[in-house]
């Protein structure tokens, strides 16, 4: 695995396409999206204001009634920065609404949940990474490393919303 490119947080064009999905959810059609996304509703660490952002879940185990998510930008996002100083969030996946409480993964954690997200979407890993600015080969090596990186943080549901 090699880092290629040092990302820019999204500007211009790019940040508004990359925010068109909270429109879908605004406007209830969230579950468009299906399960491979969430909304998520969390407080601003400096404004105390309500934020969102829309996030593809890496996993959701039904078990324990917790989703999965990986910080792409990482962890310079104002999403995961706001979720370390406030855990408790709300959460939307489909029409499902939630409370939840976030925690960020431990890298061995993270290692883990890569690995099995790289077997389930072998393509959508490779974009992925790209988009991150990552080049890797599939390789059980790079998968870990990148795991390894890239913060994953799990939104245990607490109640509904």
């Amino acid at each position: 695995m090699k880092k290629v490119d040092k990302l820019a947080k999204p500007k211009g064009i790019t940040r508004f396409l990359a925010r068109l999905p909270i429109q879908l959810y605004q406007y209830g059609l969230g579950w468009v999206l299906g399960g491979r996304f969430l909304r998520l509703t969390h407080t601003g660490r400096k404004s105390g204001k309500a934020r969102q952002v829309v996030l593809e879940v890496v996993r959701y185990d039904r078990d324990s009634d917790t989703y999965y998510v990986a910080s792409g930008w990482g962890e310079r996002s104002d999403w995961f920065q706001n979720i370390l100083q406030n855990p408790n969030v709300e959460i939307q996946v489909g029409r499902r609404k939630a409370c939840a409480l976030a925690e960020r993964l431990e890298p061995e954690q993270g290692e883990q949940e890569m690995l099995d997200y790289g077997r389930r979407h072998p393509r959508a890993l490779q974009t992925l990474a790209r988009l991150m600015g990552y080049q890797i080969d599939n390789s059980q090596a790079d998968i870990r490393q990148l795991g390894r990186m890239i913060p994953m943080v799990a939104f245990h549901v607490t109640q509904p919303a």
